[in-house]
């Protein structure tokens, strides 16, 4: 009988699974496989590492108990693997991210030496990087244009579950994995929590997703990034139910698919781009003067000390439970590169290293978005406000309450502007690192500088 590896990566479920498909066709067994690399795994950080241990015993859950981990660099594990239960080809769902395109490029070459064939079928995101072009066939740099363009093009419906499924560990060892160890409670995490996350979010949370997305001190979003980084859910799977759903055109749904296309754009501007997932897309502020942030002030920033209370709370929440609002995101993404004058990628890093929803194309760009460096047609001049944006987005200061306890004691929107309470730093809140308003002006100033 003819067998197949299934080379799970960015792909751990077994439901809508287009490479699943592909490796069980002709009656093949199928013998599912994910390589702990090296490689990889020294970059992931404690957060990421002890949500990806979560999400493969969920995974070997979800395929009866055969899902087997090896460890080494997969340019060696696969064509070992592949010989030992003699699979004739390795399916996998296509990469785009650089390093992980580089990586599959030698991972087929070695496969080739041993008469193997590397199959990609499917990806992590419902139209293909690469595959949304302008008339003249080329890709979208703009956002807007790239969502209407997308929204037009046609898309894939849930791959079907194969029939007569035979999945084996075809005699393989299993290396066992460490149980998952974060600085804080996991969430439920794999496949069925992904759905049943999916589920409560459409039953409870997508009406009113327009309205409370933005809202700090609301449990207005759908939690579901983390369950997408991991592909214990395809985002195809998403755009179905919501088309299914008669209230599909309402103001929620729709914003929610924005959100999802956000998500496709920046993985096809990066794969159009592998240099920025380090570097700045465009060159337009390539003169810019930034700062060498002494340790000091980079750990005030990053352990919420900055003195302003909307930005403090979001990188403590950050560091408590390895995620962040999206808005609260932006607030103190700005705050590091137009107060503090950062360039964007050490703040970049510091995400990845902490966040269990970290993706390189999302948090690469989202990053270049607010610096002004990435896809946005003219962004010098935004600087966000960390208290307006506060006031605004946590009107009556319970986020700040929750996350900065040291202003717990101050009523409704004081606890955003401390230095207006008498009793504001009665707690031990830190002062101000520095003046909003001067930063502004001198952020504008080097933007202007660096234009011209």
């Amino acid at each position: 009988m003819k067998r197949s590896i299934l080379w799970l990566r960015r792909d751990l479920r077994r439901a809508d699974h287009p490479a699943l498909l592909t490796a069980a066709a002709d009656g093949r067994e199928v013998v599912p496989v994910f390589v702990l690399d090296p490689t990889l795994l020294s970059h992931a950080g404690a957060v990421r590492t002890a949500a990806l241990t979560a999400v493969l015993q969920a995974t070997n859950e979800s395929y009866d108990g055969t899902l087997v981990i090896a460890d080494g660099d997969p340019v060696e594990v696969l064509p070992r693997l592949a010989d030992a239960v003699g699979a004739d080809q390795v399916v996998v769902s296509a990469e785009t991210e650089p390093w992980g395109a580089s990586r599959d490029a030698s991972v087929a070459q070695a496969l080739h030496e041993k008469g193997v064939a590397l199959v990609a079928s499917g990806s992590p995101y419902i139209l293909g990087p690469g595959t949304v072009l302008t008339q003249e066939g080329t890709g979208y740099k703009v956002f807007t244009p790239f969502a209407r363009a997308w929204r037009d093009h046609p898309h894939p419906a849930p791959a079907e579950e194969p029939t007569d499924l035979r999945l084996t560990r075809a005699g393989l060892d299993s290396v066992d994995l460490p149980e998952p160890r974060a600085p804080f409670d996991l969430p439920a995490l794999g496949e069925q929590a992904a759905l049943a996350r999916w589920a409560d979010f459409l039953d409870d949370g997508i009406a009113d997703y327009a309205s409370d997305r933005d809202r700090a001190d609301l449990a207005g979003t759908s939690q579901l990034s983390i369950h997408l980084k991991w592909g214990a859910i395809h985002p195809r799977t998403l755009l179905a139910d919501l088309r299914e759903r008669a209230d599909a055109d309402a103001d929620g749904p729709q914003t929610f698919l924005t959100e999802l296309i956000w998500r496709e754009f920046y993985a096809d501007v990066l794969h159009r781009n592998p240099h920025s997932a380090h570097h700045d897309l465009t060159d337009a502020l390539a003169g810019i003067r930034y700062d060498d942030l002494d340790e000091e002030t980079f750990a005030a920033w990053a352990e919420g000390r900055t003195g302003y209370p909307f930005v403090d709370a979001g990188m403590r929440q950050l560091l408590a439970t390895g995620w962040m609002h999206n808005r609260v995101r932006m607030v103190t993404a700005s705050f590091l590169t137009k107060d503090l004058h950062c360039w964007w990628p050490r703040g970049a890093a510091h995400f990845m290293a902490h966040l269990l929803d970290g993706d390189v194309a999302s948090n690469q760009h989202g990053w270049q978005w607010v610096a002004g460096t990435g896809t946005d047609a003219s962004p010098y001049f935004r600087v966000f406000n960390p208290v307006t944006q506060g006031e605004r987005f946590d009107p009556d200061g319970a986020y700040v309450r929750r996350w900065v306890p040291e202003l717990a004691h101050l009523p409704g929107k004081a606890a955003h502007q401390p230095w207006k309470h008498d009793e504001g730093y009665a707690k031990g809140y830190p002062l101000r690192l520095v003046d909003h308003a001067e930063e502004r002006r001198e952020a504008l100033d080097r933007y202007e500088q660096a234009r011209s």
